[in-house]
């Protein structure tokens, strides 16, 4: 008897990094044919992403193109990835997150009458202006999933209070501490050394600082704001250095390199996962609008100023390791000098925290999926409220 084919479906950085962990397992647990199909929603820091977890996809479907919007590319994707399905019959298909090509690859599966299993399912900010367009996308998928692998038992909640069976909820914890698990296992290396040789030094104690931006919704007058506080902390901390790797985003690139000019405000190209570990493990503390850094700075120590007006993340902020800024650039310089100047403060939001998991989560994953195709002699345990 042939093994199901489990069809995984990804078109951007986060995704593979939080898919990677889990294509292994399934792969080795050698009870399912694993058909990897990426979009390239987008293209370069995609193909990054596949270098470092040593990813071939079996199907490129190629589809970014330059200033796309999600309509137009949701318009070339579902035709696409109704192709895919069609050639590849699979028993299930695996998206993760809140991505365009999630939400696309989730309604083709439902169109072909397949299931879906989606990972990170039930994180909410109930605001759908943010983030845009993924609180929308991620409400829509769990309408199209048939099981729901949830990172913390409040995402487990929230799918609950909207009427999803508790039979269909899986609590697994977050992919992402695996993959930072497994990223620590590998011989060090730096993608770019030659970028590196003369900031290293600059690295470490008090003195850096990793930022990063490209919320769709932080575009303009927020971003703006933004880069300004950056500005001002860099005048009045004079041991601060910033390293910013600047989103490949024309909207991002043309704005931060308008405003961020200042010989310790570090402008960097996109980074390589094990570069970014590196910069992030050498910082004193983290500000981004990103939702995987809110998750990956947590769990090495690393306190998190979140450049957003809501996350879907609040785990973090009640455990004290992140807290809210939005884009006020008052609000931002004051968080941040706070964290630069008072110890005590600093230390109690660098406790670190497992709020995310234990590292198996991909593997909870496949042994949900063993059993409902009948591989395993007991059913899935149902998500019960605390």
């Amino acid at each position: 008897m042939r093994n199901p084919v489990v069809l995984v479906a990804l078109g951007t950085r986060p995704e593979v990094i939080k898919l990677a962990p889990v294509i292994h397992a399934l792969r080795s647990s050698r009870d399912f044919s694993v058909r990897v199909c990426v979009t390239a929603q987008h293209r370069q820091m995609l193909d990054v992403m596949l270098r470092n977890f040593d990813l071939r996809p079996d199907y490129d479907l190629d589809l970014m193109r330059a200033n796309q919007d999600p309509s137009t590319f949701s318009a070339r994707a579902l035709p696409e990835l109704r192709r895919v399905i069609r050639r590849v019959k699979p028993a299930y298909v695996l998206v993760q997150g809140d991505t365009t090509t999630a939400f696309i690859a989730a309604l083709s599966a439902f169109y072909a009458k397949v299931p879906v299993g989606h990972v990170e399912a039930g994180l909410r900010t109930f605001d759908r202006e943010n983030p845009f367009p993924e609180e929308t996308n991620r409400v829509l998928i769990s309408r199209l999933t048939d099981l729901h692998f949830t990172p913390t038992r409040a995402a487990g909640e929230n799918l609950q209070a909207e009427g999803v069976p508790a039979r269909s909820i899986v609590l697994t914890g977050n992919t992402v501490v695996d993959a930072l698990r497994w990223a620590g296992a590998q011989p060090h290396r730096v993608a770019e050394p030659a970028l590196f040789e003369g900031l290293n030094s600059m690295m470490g104690g008090d003195k850096a600082v990793l930022v990063t931006t490209h919320r769709r919704e932080n575009h303009g007058e927020p971003l703006e704001s933004l880069c300004g506080a950056f500005m001002t902390l860099l005048q009045k901390h004079p041991e601060l250095h910033l390293f910013y790797p600047v989103h490949m985003n024309p909207n991002v690139r043309k704005t931060v390199r308008s405003i961020v000019r200042h010989p310790r405000g570090h402008l960097l190209p996109a980074l390589d996962y094990f570069d970014l570990l590196h910069v992030m493990r050498s910082s004193r503390f983290v500000m981004t609008d990103s939702g995987g850094l809110q998750e990956e700075a947590p769990a090495l120590g690393k306190p998190v100023i979140v450049l957003r007006q809501v996350t879907e993340r609040p785990e973090a902020v009640a455990a004290g390791v992140a807290a809210l800024a939005g884009t006020d650039a008052r609000a931002v310089v004051s968080l941040a000098s706070r964290l630069m100047e008072d110890g005590p403060f600093y230390d109690s939001m660098a406790k670190g925290s497992g709020i995310y998991g234990d590292g198996r989560a991909s593997w909870r994953i496949v042994d949900s999926l063993r059993r409902r195709f009948g591989l395993a002699p007991r059913p899935p345990r149902a998500f019960t409220k605390a």
